[in-house]
């Protein structure tokens, strides 16, 4: 799978483009399958709702289940990663963000690269965010919002230094936008909340400003974020660097693997 030279210049131009239904209905409910097994494995990098059981983010799932290493390389992915970064690329993150029905919080207006320039010493925002809707993407249960074009804003938005949570995972509450940024930045740029079909992508860039409000549908909205970073744009962190199950330490170029995604388990746990 490419990228038409119209979805890349829709990517440089509002910061995000979206393909609908890339992977099917059979490999949606495998990967459903296979995050329900993995928010079983505790440990730190699963990341609750604030006073409640409830999951909200869980880290590093390709670490630990095959499809999701799979997922990481599959051409429908990673090929289009390759064309925007005209690069190799790791994976320098990969979450699945989860509201519950009725009841899954939403996530504050923020700038994911300015977050990782501080926490990680990232040098430069040459990263691409994949999100993959496992569930249907409706107006009601709690839709990414983008401020269109706002990655190429030259204002210094960006959070403070310090602003830490849980295990120096970053909720978007801690490295939120003020307010006077955000009614500039909405006053310049108008905003899209992309939509569709469990199996549908995002691709979007790491600067450009976006949240999400909470849950009201009765139905979940697990939302799939992988990050991709330039093989050359490695993090340079002034103090430790961070677990590696939010931040990639294996930094190796990704080859594509254009097996079947639900065959090409080899190797892959």
């Amino acid at each position: 799978m490419k990228l038409t030279d119209a979805e890349s210049h829709s990517y440089w131009r509002d910061g995000f483009v979206c393909k609908n239904k890339l992977f099917t209905s059979d490999e949606v409910a495998a990967m459903r399958a296979a995050l329900a097994t993995d928010a079983k494995i505790s440990g730190p990098q699963r990341i609750l709702e604030d006073g409640s059981d409830q999951m909200r983010a869980l880290y590093a799932s390709h670490h630990r289940q095959s499809l999701f290493a799979n997922l990481v390389r599959t051409p429908r992915l990673l090929a289009p990663v390759q064309k925007l970064l005209n690069s190799d690329a790791y994976v320098y993150q990969f979450k699945t963000n989860v509201k519950s029905a009725l009841s899954g919080g939403g996530f504050s207006w923020h700038q994911d690269f300015h977050a990782w320039q501080l926490e990680d010493g990232l040098p430069e925002a040459r990263l691409v965010n994949i999100a993959l809707f496992l569930d249907d993407v409706t107006e009601f249960n709690g839709p990414v919002v983008f401020a269109a074009g706002s990655h190429a804003d030259q204002s210094d938005s960006r959070p403070k230094a310090g602003a830490q949570a849980q295990h120096r995972h970053l909720d978007p509450r801690s490295i939120t936008l003020d307010r006077d940024e955000l009614v500039e930045l909405v006053g310049k740029y108008p905003l899209i909340s992309p939509k569709g079909a469990a199996g549908s992508v995002v691709f979007f860039h790491p600067k450009v400003v976006h949240g999400s409000a909470s849950n009201m549908s009765p139905h979940p909205r697990r939302l799939t974020i992988i990050t991709y970073n330039d093989i050359r744009n490695l993090p340079k962190p002034n103090g430790a660097a961070r677990p590696n199950y939010l931040v990639g330490d294996d930094t190796d170029a990704l080859a594509i693997d254009h097996r079947p995604l639900l065959h090409a388990t080899e190797g892959r746990q």
